[in-house]
Parts: structure tokens; C-alpha cells; sequence
């Protein structure tokens, strides 16, 4: 299946995801009969290894393939981003833990929840995690999970290692506690594990996902998989916000054609597309979106050429994607606003698309990942010449 191959079935779903939103997001996931169109239409192998199955795209492609979906629904777009970026994340553990995903089910998915909020204990063979970890989007929809945690390098004084943990469906309880302004259709809700054991072979250090050699790169020799992983996760996180933008942007023109003021105590009626003020915000949001588009795509191109000129990803190219991943969403975020600012009282309904978009927007801009003031002030100390810090964000 080519690239263009993907785009061409992921458009083809906007209609129908378009119908469902309002569905989703009163059902808080994604529903069963969306993931059943997602996995048919082979949009989860976009970034899975070959091996079993994938087609291995270029983060170019998912991107594209992101913003398509979410112009027919922003959760789903969330939700499919996150998950199929982790088919890549799980490409970089050793192969007995791939193959313990993917060997008799290659359509196997995984949420996550990568902040180690939870607690890890050394036993022979591996590690027991006990705890809660929240924001674990799409987890109704998965057979395992990724979990971050620390784990003691052996060494008491020195500091500990952050890894990620990979466990099965079976070892964890969902905990339905996502009731939330934005991004409902998600599904991000607590997962609680109770002295689950997680072989060895099944734990991958967050040193070895960005040394740009992990183990799953024994088996998976495609360049994707020698990415650091910071250099690219953050993209499943501002790609979806691409798509809902543009959703609400498309939702707008259409209504365009109809509005019209009442012609009551405001004078003969007025078809509202013919206000300056209306042509203005089209424009300016239409200009956001392109420019949000052109700057997540450079990131891709940029990452992959130097991948393919087998350089390291610098120091200075990381920390502008990581600007260029928030400035994007700073785009979106306002080109929504300025669409939502005009759609008068209508736009008050939760089954109107536009204020729905409007809410996922606004709650996908408050992940860490998106946040201005951290990527916005990381960029503007190394650019003055100071130590940026905040190697975690890059």
C-alpha cells in the first residue's frame, strides 16, 4: 500500500466520523464500529514495523493521515494518532516483547499513560507495578498498555532510570473517570494495576527509546525506528489539532452559505458570508491552518532527511521542531477562536460541530507537550545563547 493509498481511505472515512462525533463524545471512547473502519482501512499499520505487517510510512505521512481524520472528528483523530504513533514506540522494544503483542494478533494496539505516577519494585525476572496512571486515551479500544515508571539502576546513589513498562489488557482495571470539557470521545481514563508482574524483556529505558539505536532496532533496520523518540511522540499529540481546525474551518463555510441575520430589529435581512469582518476570520483562520500545516510538515521532512543523511538529530533542530510543534498549536488554537467568536448563539448547542471542535482544540492545547510558555521559553534560551534545560520536553 503506498502513501497516497492511506490519505485516499482515511478521507474517505471523514463523512462518516463526521456523523458519529456528536455519538462519541456522549459515549466518552471511541466507538466499536470507528475502530472497525480504522482497522480495515489498514490506517493502524501506518507507522508499524514490517514485520508484521506495517508499512513503516514516513512521519510525514501520518501527520496527513491525522489531520484527514480529524476533520470528520477530533476525538477519533486524537485517539487514532496516539495509538497508532505507539506501534512505533513498540518497534523500539526488544522483539520478544513485540512479538508478545503482535505474534498472533499483528492488529494488537496500546494506549498509554507515560508519566510514571505509579510504583515499580524489583523482583527476579522482571518488575511488579502496583498504582494508578492516568490519561490513558483510547484504552477502552487496546490489548496492552505502555506505562512510564523508575526503576533502580543498581546503584544507590545513582539517580533513577525512567522506562516504560509494557503490559496486557488482563493486569489492569479501568477507572471511568474522564467526565471533561474537551476531547470527551478520548476516553483517557485512569488505569489501576494491582501487583502486576512485568517480565524483563517487556521494559524499555527511556535512554534506549532516544539513543537512536533501541533494541527493537535489531529486528526493525528501517530508519524510523533509529529516531529518538522525543524527536518525534510529540507529533501524535499537535497532528489530531491539524485536523479539527480544519473541520471546524470546513463547517463553517458550509453554514456560511445559509446564515443569514433575521431582518428583524437589525433591518432586511443580511446573508452574513457578505460582512468584511466574517471574510476576515475565514481568511485569517484559513491562513492559521495552512501555516500550522507547513510547520508540522517541515518537522517530518526535516527529521527524516537528516535520518537518511545518517546525522544526528542536533541539539538546534530539536528545540525549533519543539517550537514549532506548540507555535503550530498556538495556529490552531487561535484560528478556532476566531471562527467560534461569530457563530453567534447556535454555536451554544453541544451537537453544533464547530463548538465541538472548539472544546477538543482547547483541551488538546493543555497537554504539556502542546504548552507554549514550556516550548516557546526552551527555544528562546537557546537562541539567546543560555543552557535550554528541559531535556525531558526534547
Amino acid at each position: 500500500m503506498k502513501p497516497d493509498d492511506l490519505l485516499h481511505r482515511a478521507r474517505g472515512l471523514v463523512p462518516v466520523l463526521g456523523k458519529r462525533a456528536e455519538a462519541t463524545d456522549r459515549d466518552r471512547r471511541i466507538l466499536s464500529e470507528t475502530m472497525k473502519d480504522l482497522h480495515e482501512a489498514g490506517l493502524f499499520r501506518a507507522l508499524q514495523p514490517a514485520r508484521y505487517g506495517g508499512l513503516e510510512c514516513g512521519l510525514d505521512t501520518f501527520v496527513r493521515v491525522v489531520d484527514e481524520i480529524g476533520r470528520g472528528c477530533g476525538a477519533t483523530a486524537w485517539v487514532y494518532s496516539v495509538l497508532a504513533m505507539h506501534q512505533w514506540h513498540i518497534g523500539m522494544f526488544p522483539e520478544q516483547a513485540q512479538n508478545d503483542v503482535w505474534k498472533t494478533t499483528p492488529d494488537a494496539l496500546a494506549s498509554s499513560s507515560y508519566r510514571p505516577s505509579g510504583g515499580v519494585e524489583a523482583v527476579e525476572g522482571g518488575y511488579k507495578l502496583s498504582g494508578t496512571w492516568g490519561f490513558a486515551s483510547g484504552c477502552d479500544n487496546t490489548q496492552w498498555t505502555i506505562m512510564g515508571g523508575k526503576i533502580e539502576p543498581g546503584n544507590g546513589d545513582a539517580p533513577l532510570h525512567q522506562c516504560f513498562f509494557l503490559v496486557p489488557r488482563a493486569d489492569y482495571k479501568i477507572e471511568d473517570n474522564w467526565h471533561v470539557l474537551g476531547l470527551s470521545g478520548t476516553g483517557s481514563k485512569n488505569l489501576v494495576i494491582e501487583e502486576a508482574f512485568v517480565p524483563a524483556h517487556r521494559v524499555l529505558t527511556v535512554a534506549q527509546a532516544g539513543s537512536g539505536d533501541p533494541p527493537g532496532a535489531a529486528v526493525n533496520p528501517g530508519l524510523l525506528f533509529r529516531i529518538p523518540f522525543l524527536a518525534a511522540v510529540q507529533l501524535c499529540l499537535c497532528s489530531p489539532l491539524l485536523g479539527m481546525a480544519q473541520g471546524a474551518l470546513d463547517h463553517y463555510i458550509e453554514a456560511l452559505r445559509t446564515w443569514t441575520t433575521k431582518g428583524t430589529f437589525s433591518g432586511p435581512r443580511l446573508n452574513l458570508a457578505e460582512l468584511p469582518t466574517i471574510q476576515l476570520r475565514t481568511a485569517e483562520a484559513a491562513a492559521s491552518i495552512d501555516a500550522a500545516r507547513l510547520l508540522l510538515l517541515r518537522v517530518c521532512s526535516d527529521t527524516q532527511a537528516a535520518m537518511v543523511r545518517n546525522a544526528k538529530l542536533t541539539p538546534a533542530l530539536r528545540i525549533r521542531n519543539r517550537r514549532d510543534h506548540a507555535f503550530a498549536v498556538r495556529l490552531l488554537v487561535r484560528a478556532v477562536d476566531q471562527l467560534y467568536e461569530s457563530v453567534g448563539t447556535n454555536g451554544l448547542f453541544d451537537d453544533n460541530p464547530i463548538q465541538r471542535e472548539w472544546r477538543n482544540v482547547h483541551a488538546g492545547a493543555m497537554h504539556i507537550t502542546n504548552n507554549w510558555d514550556a516550548a516557546g521559553t526552551l527555544y528562546g534560551r537557546f537562541a539567546l545563547g543560555l543552557e535550554p534545560g528541559g531535556s525531558s520536553l526534547w
